[in-house]
């Protein structure tokens, strides 16, 4: 019963996410938001991703009931919930914001992170099993998700960056003779820029609380607030990449690609961070399954 119900909810969430990225994609492709069935599209494509958020709620609130701990002990239910943090951003930002290109970034990698729990992991590492010792805190829900939230939007926010630095390319080499109805794509830099910088504006503080409970668990766990740990030292980098972006902007005032390549870095550390780590990785984090 619990494998079956887990089945169902993954299945159709990855299944439906799927349908909403083809619907974003040929919405852009071929329709105009304005047009009968842009607008059609585009609710549908909005509402495929609502549905999925809701199924991965509703498995990470069955498998906390299940197994009677905060769903985030293994990589299989970090990832359910990096999908499900993703999700909710890019329905915040659609939302606000109302244009369809968001599905078109955001949809692809939503896709990827679940096929890559659903479909890649190891049958036993989706499994839900008993926390071990140092797991055994209240720290694990504040700490957990206070860093997956941040990985969710600092992805989000460096994803827009590194659309911006593809169409911002593109646009700038039109721009001087391209028709009138061509123009639209400079204000688009400009959005995706916006919205990049206020979202990272998000996640960065998050990174910030996420690494500052980590440490005080550490010392509550180990005895040791910082042992240069490769997922603490990763950690840091990533922090300082994104110190540097923000220090960019408001101090130096610069806007455009210069900081979106900065972005664009760290969303790569981001991933290290999270996934090379953990994965190819030594030490306390480290769940090590790839290793020889």
């Amino acid at each position: 019963m619990i494998i079956n119900t887990e089945n169902f909810l993954g299945n159709w969430a990855f299944g439906i996410l799927f349908m909403s990225m083809l619907v974003y994609w040929v919405q852009a492709a071929f329709f105009n938001e304005s047009e009968a069935w842009g607008g059609k599209l585009k609710f549908l494509g909005f509402s495929g991703i609502f549905i999925v958020n809701l199924l991965l709620a509703a498995l990470l609130i069955y498998r906390w009931k299940v197994s009677n701990h905060f769903p985030l002990s293994n990589l299989y239910e970090s990832l359910i919930f990096l999908t499900w943090g993703i999700s909710f951003v890019h329905l915040f930002l659609e939302k606000m914001d109302g244009e369809t290109y968001l599905g078109v970034i955001f949809s692809p990698i939503l896709l990827f992170i679940d096929a890559f729990a659903t479909l890649t992991l190891p049958a036993q590492m989706q499994e839900s099993a008993p926390l071990v010792p140092a797991l055994k805190s209240n720290w694990l829900m504040m700490h957990v998700s206070i860093m997956m939230l941040s990985y969710a939007t600092l992805i989000a926010g460096s994803l827009m960056a590194i659309a911006f630095l593809m169409i911002s390319t593109n646009s700038e080499t039109q721009v001087q003779k391209a028709p009138a109805t061509e123009m639209t794509l400079v204000p688009l830099d400009q959005t995706l820029d916006n919205l990049s910088y206020r979202t990272l504006g998000i996640g960065f503080p998050l990174l910030t609380l996420g690494i500052l409970s980590g440490a005080i668990w550490a010392n509550e766990a180990w005895g040791s607030y910082w042992s240069w740990d490769p997922k603490e030292t990763w950690a840091l980098i990533t922090w300082f990449v994104f110190a540097i972006y923000f220090h960019f902007r408001l101090t130096w005032g610069w806007k455009g690609k210069k900081p979106a390549i900065v972005a664009s870095l760290g969303f790569v550390l981001v991933w290290v961070c999270y996934l090379g780590v953990n994965l190819l990785g030594s030490g306390l984090h480290s769940y090590g399954w790839l290793r020889v």
